[in-house]
C-alpha cells in the first residue's frame, strides 16, 4: 500500500496538463448578451429569432397522440421513413429534385446538428472553407472544430448614401446598389487547390435577401470548375415575399449533386424549441453525414417526428407561411417608418434591417445595446455577424429586428421606438 502512495504522490507533484481551448476566441453569443439585457431592462426582445407565439394546435396535439400511441423510444438512426417521405414529396414537388428517402434525406437534432455533422463529416484538417460575410455564428467554429480554415468573402454591403440626414423614404431592394450582394468573381479569386466547401445561407439571415437565377448561375459555373461541395443552409425557405420563389440549390442538378441543403421545421412551423430539422444529400454524401449523426446525437424525438410527418401531409401551413410573416414584415416596416429609424424592405426571412446613422455615430454593438437600456427595445448589431464586429468594415449604421412575435409585441415596440 505504501508504494502505490509513493507512486501516486510522485505524479502528482508533476504539472497538470493544461487546457487548451479548441475554440479560444469563442466566447457568450450576442444573442445571449442581448436577450439578457431585454431581461434586465424590461425591453421587447425583437432581437433573438424565435416567435413568441405557440404553434398550430394541431401540431401540439399530435405530439400528445404519438406519445400515448407508444411512440416514446428511439426511432431509426435516420429518421422515422414516413417524416422522411413527406419530405422527399414536399421537396420534388417544389423544386423538382427527387431525394431518396431512404438513402439521401436525414432527420437530424434541429439545422445546427445538420450543419454540423455535414462540416465535420466532409472538411479535413488543412481543408478552406468559403464562409459568405455576414454569416450566422454557426458556421466558423465548426470549420474550425473539424480542422478546417475559414477563408472569408465579404458581401458587397448596400450604398445607405447621406446618413447626415434623415431620410424620409426606405431604401428599396429592387437594385443591387441598394441591397446586400455576393460578388462571385471574389468568390472564385478565394478558391484554392485546397478549398473543400462553400456555405451559404438563403434566404439570408441577417440581411433578409434572397438568391436569384444569375446567382445561381454563377454558382453552378464555379462547381461545375471546382467540384467543391456546396453547404446550403435554407431554413427559411417558405418565408420568402413579394410573390418570390425560393431558389433552392437542388432545384439545378449540377448543384444538387454536390450540395447539401439543410431546413428547420422550427423555423417552418413556430417550433424551434423542438430542435428539429433534416438535410438531404446525394447518397455517397449522406452515407458520411450519418456516420457523425450517429454518434452526434444517434436519432430525434420519436413523438415529434410521428407529429411531424402527419402534419406535413398538410401542405397549407408551410405553402401560407410566407404570407403570414410578410404581413408582420410589411407592420414592423410601416410601424419603423413612423420613427426616426429608417427601415430596409426584406425580401425574406423573419428579420428586417433598419438603419441609424443618422441618429449617431455609435458603432452598431454600442448602438443596440443603448436602444435596449435607454428605448426599452432590443435588437441585433448586424456587425455581431462579421468575424472582426469592431473593424470599421463590419460597421455599416445597421440593426436587425425580428418580426416573428404577436402583433401587440410588434405596436408595442413601435410605439417605444417613437421616442427617439
Amino acid at each position: 500500500m505504501s508504494n502505490v502512495f509513493a507512486d501516486a504522490s510522485a505524479q502528482s507533484s508533476n504539472p497538470p496538463s493544461q487546457l487548451v481551448s479548441k475554440l479560444p476566441d469563442v466566447g457568450t453569443t450576442i444573442f445571449t448578451v442581448m436577450s439578457q439585457m431585454a431581461v434586465d431592462h424590461n425591453a421587447i426582445n425583437l432581437g433573438q429569432g424565435f416567435p413568441d407565439f405557440n404553434p398550430d394546435e394541431r401540431l401540439v396535439n399530435a405530439v400528445t397522440t404519438a406519445m400515448k400511441e407508444g411512440h416514446n423510444q428511439y426511432p431509426p438512426m435516420a429518421g422515422i421513413l414516413p417524416l422522411r417521405e413527406q419530405i422527399a414529396t414536399k421537396i420534388n414537388t417544389l423544386y423538382g429534385h427527387a431525394y431518396d428517402p431512404a438513402t439521401e434525406i436525414t432527420v437530424t437534432s434541429g439545422a445546427s446538428e445538420a450543419l454540423i455533422s455535414s462540416i465535420m463529416a466532409l472538411v479535413n484538417p488543412g481543408d478552406e472553407v468559403i464562409v459568405i460575410e455576414p454569416f450566422y455564428d454557426l458556421y466558423i467554429p465548426s470549420i474550425q472544430l473539424a480542422g478546417g480554415m475559414p477563408v472569408v468573402v465579404p458581401m458587397v454591403a448596400p450604398n445607405l448614401g447621406d446618413r447626415s440626414e434623415p431620410q424620409q423614404t426606405p431604401l428599396q431592394t429592387t437594385e443591387n446598389s441598394n441591397r446586400f450582394y455576393i460578388d462571385w468573381d471574389r468568390v472564385r479569386r478565394a478558391i484554392t487547390a485546397n478549398t473543400r466547401m462553400i456555405i451559404l445561407n438563403f434566404p439570408h439571415n441577417p440581411t433578409g435577401v434572397n438568391l436569384c437565377d444569375s446567382d445561381l448561375d454563377a454558382l453552378e459555373k464555379i462547381v461545375e470548375d471546382t467540384g467543391i461541395f456546396v453547404l446550403s443552409d435554407e431554413v427559411y425557405e417558405h418565408i420568402v415575399f413579394r410573390g418570390q420563389k425560393h431558389a433552392s440549390l437542388c432545384s439545378r442538378p449540377g448543384l444538387a449533386e454536390k450540395s447539401i441543403v439543410i431546413s428547420s421545421f422550427g423555423k417552418t412551423y413556430h417550433v424551434t424549441g423542438w430542435k428539429v430539422g433534416y438535410c438531404c444529400a446525394p447518397q455517397q454524401i449522406m452515407a458520411e453525414i450519418r456516420k457523425v449523426h450517429q454518434f452526434m446525437v444517434f436519432t430525434v424525438s420519436s413523438p415529434m417526428q410521428f407529429a411531424l410527418a402527419e402534419f406535413m401531409a398538410d401542405p397549407s401551413p408551410y405553402m401560407q407561411l410566407a404570407s403570414f410573416y410578410e404581413k408582420k414584415h410589411d407592420r414592423l416596416f410601416q410601424g419603423l417608418k413612423q420613427t426616426k429609424i429608417i427601415p430596409l424592405a426584406s425580401e425574406g426571412t423573419f428579420f428586417l434591417l433598419a438603419q441609424y446613422g443618422h441618429l449617431s455615430k455609435m458603432n452598431e454593438a454600442d448602438y443596440a445595446k443603448w436602444l435596449t437600456t435607454e428605448i426599452g427595445v432590443a435588437v441585433i448589431p448586424v456587425s455581431a455577424f462579421y468575424q472582426n464586429p469592431d473593424a470599421p468594415s463590419a460597421n455599416h449604421g445597421l440593426i436587425r429586428f425580428c418580426f416573428a412575435k404577436q402583433d401587440d409585441t410588434l405596436d408595442e415596440a413601435i410605439e417605444r421606438l417613437k421616442k427617439l
